[in-house]
């Protein structure tokens, strides 16, 4: 039977080491580490999200700004939001919470927001940086991925890896930072062909379509380590993943669960983002 791997578990060890490095910061005399977060309405889910973040940056002692503002928001006023934040020196992450209402141009919010300050990693600046393998924000998601890998004892060099799901929050940026572990890559998508034999000669296997229970043990290689980044409510109210989690237990070498596993891992790696972007401003990594 596979390991199972909690991202859960992983990420409260990573808030525990970031907690620390707050409390060192703030006895050295500096603020703690600040992270805006923009909501335009009042969708549930996004509310859900926002409150989610909101109580991880106070158990790190990170301070968190809410920036609630009504559904009928215009471009304008948005964009006037953001750019303030940008000049705001006590703010050192910005993230606006997506989906936007439908009237709002998302890519230009997106592109409104600071590159330093861009710890969703979704500014052309900080994709293009990702594939010019040069210092920047990488999305969290993909962030949180790599860091169960680590978990799962996985080095990457020389593994046969399949992506499946090419996405600019998931499925691209994995996929580039495997190849920068020097694994051989493959990208799949809904057009791709003979998926399930390509999937079982992966030795790592990133399911990320959003269908539920998609794969099944047949598109899993023996051993493998297979990383289910899906969340889908069933129509009977169940939680779960791309994968077919009691299908593949028994094959996979190592899995991740849903929930439990890849999605505590997002908020988290969204933390460390704005750690990291803090850090650069203050020049204090060695704290």
């Amino acid at each position: 039977m596979a390991e199972i791997v909690y991202g859960s578990e992983l990420s409260e060890e990573l808030k525990a080491a970031m907690k620390k490095k707050i409390e060192k910061i703030r006895e050295s005399g500096l603020r703690a580490p600040c992270l805006a977060v923009v909501l335009v309405g009042d969708n549930p889910a996004s509310v859900s999200y926002v409150r989610g973040k909101e109580k991880a940056c106070a158990a790190i002692g990170m301070t968190s700004r809410h920036i609630g503002l009504p559904a009928e928001t215009d471009m304008e006023e948005l964009r006037k939001t953001v750019e303030e934040l940008n000049r705001d020196d006590t703010v050192d992450g910005i993230l606006v919470q997506f989906p936007l209402p439908s009237h709002l141009d998302q890519n230009e919010i997106i592109q409104t927001i600071s590159p330093d300050k861009d710890v969703d990693g979704l500014h052309p600046v900080n994709v293009g940086k990702l594939y010019m393998g040069e210092d920047g924000f990488r999305p969290c998601t993909p962030l949180g991925i790599m860091e169960i890998l680590k978990r799962m004892n996985c080095h990457p060099e020389g593994l046969n890896a399949v992506v499946v799901g090419r996405s600019q929050l998931v499925g691209n940026p994995v996929a580039r930072l495997l190849q920068d572990a020097n694994a051989t890559v493959t990208i799949c998508h809904s057009r791709t062909r003979n998926l399930a034999e390509i999937c079982a000669r992966a030795d790592i296997l990133i399911a990320a379509i959003g269908r539920p229970e998609f794969f099944t043990a047949e598109y899993v290689k023996p051993g493998a380590y297979v990383i289910d980044v899906g969340i889908n409510r069933t129509e009977d109210g169940r939680l779960v993943g791309d994968v077919d989690f009691d299908s593949v237990k028994d094959k996979a070498g190592y899995i991740t669960p849903v929930p439990k596993g890849v999605g505590p891992m997002t908020i988290t790696m969204l933390l460390d983002n704005t750690l990291r972007a803090f850090e650069v401003k203050h020049d204090n990594t060695g704290l």
